[in-house]
């Protein structure tokens, strides 16, 4: 018989489980991959420092050295904001890290495993993966699609990476019947901008509507997650006029140099940096605040109903 995943947690996180109290699960790819030292530092500990704020427990997740942990003190955090060849790890690559002892980055689709394992149902990033553009040639869709499908944790993003194809990957979310909900407006945001020009297919106001529509979900027995989709603040905004263009000609010059899998998001998210003359890194920080207040709420939320 095989022995059930050993999860580090923290005190914080171990005690905020074990009565109840809501925890809000991070992933690690935004510390190792997101930015550099010692901006990913920070920001972790300011998205940590949010979510206290907000009444939850963070618990940021990675694997260290073949050990799956479920919050990381400020030290930990640390180290990992300046390790090197860190595994970014999805679905496929999570068990190698941890049968083989190494240290992994959790993406979305990880975090969301090791959040259901620990028992954490809010889970808060900056934006999902989906389907890419020319996903009809290249067959790249991310594997997070197929995690909201089959585990029960409710994500709270900015909407899917403007890079990707945001029709299709709406489109890939409701076959695998996926609640895509826009918080407080009709449209579907678009990561750094508020408006994609879709329209989002549900939309809820408050996070005690959230908390209601998931627990109704949870009698309905048999769902995966949900997707939340949060617009970035009004002030911090770049609009999607203005990001297509910068879209456009990143998507360019990643197909101009062969720039394939999983390497394709870190090399666009750099060129769009360029691009916006950093303004865009301004706003990925402020959307990951926005969704970690958030995310706490629904957090909240969640634990007043003993969800």
């Amino acid at each position: 018989m095989t022995a059930p995943i050993k999860i580090e947690k923290t005190p914080e996180v171990a005690d905020a489980l074990a009565e109840g109290r809501p925890v809000v699960a991070l992933e690690s790819t935004i510390i190792t991959h997101g930015m550099p030292w010692p901006g990913n530092r920070d920001m972790a500990l300011e998205v940590e420092a949010t979510i206290r704020a907000g009444g939850a427990v963070p618990a940021t997740i990675a694997v260290i050295d073949g050990h799956l942990h479920a919050g990381l003190d400020e030290g930990t955090i640390t180290q990992l904001a300046q390790a090197k060849d860190v595994m970014k790890l999805s679905r496929a690559d999570f068990a190698y890290a941890l049968a083989e002892g190494r240290t992994g980055a959790t993406t979305v689709a990880a975090t969301m495993m090791a959040a259901r394992l620990a028992g954490i149902s809010v889970f808060a990033t900056g934006g999902i993966g989906g389907v890419h553009q020319g996903a009809s040639e290249s067959f790249d869709i991310s594997a997070d699609l197929d995690e909201l499908g089959r585990t029960p944790v409710i994500v709270v993003s900015a909407g899917a990476k403007a890079i990707l194809d945001i029709p299709k990957t709406i489109e890939a979310l409701e076959t695998r019947g996926v609640p895509v909900v826009a918080y407080g407006q009709d449209a579907m945001p678009a990561f750094w901008s508020r408006d994609s020009g879709l329209r989002a297919p549900l939309r809820l106001d408050d996070a005690a509507a959230i908390a209601r529509f998931e627990t109704t979900r949870r009698a309905l027995g048999g769902h995966g997650g949900m997707l939340i989709a949060n617009p970035v603040p009004l002030e911090d905004e770049i609009p999607a006029s203005e990001m297509n263009r910068h879209i456009a000609a990143a998507l360019a010059t990643a197909r101009a140099k062969g720039i394939e899998g999983k390497a394709v998001t870190p090399f666009l998210l750099s060129e769009i940096l360029d691009l916006t003359d950093g303004k865009s890194l301004k706003t990925n920080i402020a959307l990951v605040l926005n969704n970690a207040r958030l995310a706490a709420r629904i957090a909240t939320a969640l634990a007043s109903e003993g969800a």
